[in-house]
């Protein structure tokens, strides 16, 4: 009995943290996060500056919603489709991974994949989109996510691949920035090969499409 009153305790103690933690970063920069923590102790230190999402290139968010999540303003957290498709094609499982599943993920948890891990991510996600607005999750995703190796936001992806900051990407920058995802370690913006150049139209033309159609309003 003791036991399990002590475990009801230790779960009732976590959730409270999860949501004072997601209601914090509702207003305040996260810090750091786990994956950041490891990679500067790998590597000796990482680049990273926030920027609020007022200060970057609107092509900035309209490109990775083209590329990771198109459905982002439609959805509540979970894109139903995506993971419809992903169930049948073991090769599509990212594409179930909404940018409010990354940001649960990139913010609060590990990256390695684990049925614990996932739930946990659900947990958040639900948390944050109860709570942030989608401009407030959109803004924290493009300045957690990765885009090579140390690399850390747009700002600081900004600068090191295209020598300008993030207020001046141009919509095919952006694009090709969009396009290293989800393998940024393996991938450049700035490589040439035919695949950033490919993937890096369809993302641009992708952007575009959600400029005019509406469906980005929810971010800019």
């Amino acid at each position: 009995m003791r036991f399990w009153r002590l475990l009801r305790r230790l779960i009732a103690t976590a959730v409270v943290l999860a949501i004072i933690l997601v209601l914090l970063f509702r207003f305040v920069p996260p810090p750091t996060n786990y994956y950041m923590l490891s990679e500067r102790l790998r590597l000796g230190e990482i680049e990273r500056d926030w920027v609020p999402i007022g200060e970057m290139a609107e092509w900035l968010p309209l490109a990775a919603a083209a590329a990771e999540d198109a459905n982002f303003c439609a959805h509540s957290g979970f894109d139903i489709e995506g993971i419809r498709g992903a169930l049948a094609d073991e090769d599509r499982l990212r594409g179930a991974s909404t940018i409010s599943q990354q940001v649960a993920k990139n913010v609060f948890l590990w990256p390695a994949r684990s049925w614990l891990r996932k739930g946990l991510e659900v947990g958040f996600a639900v948390l944050i989109e109860l709570t942030w607005s989608k401009r407030r999750i959109m803004e924290v995703y493009l300045n957690v996510a990765e885009f090579g190796e140390g690399i850390f936001g747009v700002e600081a992806a900004s600068r090191r691949y295209f020598d300008t900051s993030a207020s001046g990407m141009t919509p095919r920058a952006s694009a090709r920035l969009m396009a290293v995802l989800p393998d940024p370690k393996n991938r450049s913006p700035v490589s040439g090969t035919r695949y950033i150049q490919s993937r890096g139209r369809a993302i641009e033309q992708g952007a575009g499409t959600l400029r005019e159609d509406g469906r980005a309003a929810c971010f800019l």
